[in-house]
């Protein structure tokens, strides 16, 4: 599978825009998780971004910053997280799975041994927010002989030398910040998102997807317009607040991705 799967996707994808929604692992319920991840993908999920709880999750606004807590008091960590990622592979083979989140678990766990067992698990990719293209030649050295790729952020305020840095080493998507600030805060700017992403497609030919601040059906359609695919989280996470019994929880995901799924479709 590795990296293939992600790429794969997106050609299989063409035209269509990809919808990557975003949990937590562990979040509202460890037991949850896989559950929630193929109910993900039975509403529309093309890609799913699996959250690796961490205790100082500094690029993520308060709403996955709680689901982030509350999956450690649960006792999730790094390699629980890879055994949810395992046992979703049993039944799903072709849902690309890229854990987001940051380096201190995995530099606690080691390059190596992180990147072996994600791969074993499953995982296609990494989007670590602390690792920046300056840093991640070792990094990526281990994900390349596991055939798993890094996903790279770019931001509004990244200058275009360093676009071109990222662009050089990105692989499987460009992950493109939608807005200054923290995941899930202020209100989209969709016309200079979508001029960003123009100029971002001078510079490579990879898919580029959107995230932080996409919300709900309107403001995804709004991104969607030169962008290859979405990325929702803090939305979706907010919606699961205080869920425990699984149907309803399962119910809240589908719920919330079926506009969202239908919306992007219709473009």
């Amino acid at each position: 599978m590795g990296m293939t799967l992600l790429s794969d996707t997106f050609k299989r994808l063409h035209a269509k825009k990809a919808l990557i929604p975003f949990i937590t692992a562990g979040y509202p319920t460890p037991q949850l998780t896989v559950p929630m991840m193929h109910c993900l993908v039975e509403n529309g999920a093309d890609v799913i971004e699996l959250g690796m709880p961490f205790s100082d999750p500094m690029a993520d606004g308060p709403v996955i910053q709680k689901a982030s807590e509350a999956a450690i008091k649960q006792g999730v960590d790094l390699r629980k997280t890879l055994t949810m990622v395992a046992e979703f592979r049993e039944t799903n083979e072709h849902t690309p799975v890229v854990l987001m989140g940051y380096l201190n678990p995995v530099e606690s766990m080691g390059y190596e041994v992180f990147i072996k067992d994600a791969a074993k698990a499953g995982v296609n990719a990494v989007l670590l927010v602390d690792s920046p293209p300056e840093e991640s030649a070792e990094l990526q050295n281990q994900l390349r002989k596991h055939h798993l790729q890094q996903i790279f952020l770019v931001a509004p305020t990244t200058s275009h030398a360093r676009q071109q840095l990222i662009c050089q080493q990105a692989a499987g998507f460009i992950y493109y910040v939608a807005l200054k600030g923290v995941t899930g805060s202020a209100d989209l700017n969709p016309e200079t998102v979508n001029s960003h992403i123009q100029q971002l497609k001078q510079l490579s030919e990879l898919p580029i997807v959107v995230g932080f601040g996409v919300k709900d059906a309107s403001s995804a359609v709004a991104v969607a317009a030169e962008a290859d695919g979405v990325v929702i989280g803090s939305a979706l996470i907010k919606t699961l607040e205080g869920s425990q019994d699984a149907q309803e929880t399962l119910q809240k995901v589908a719920d919330f991705m079926c506009p969202i799924r239908n919306a992007l479709d219709s473009l």
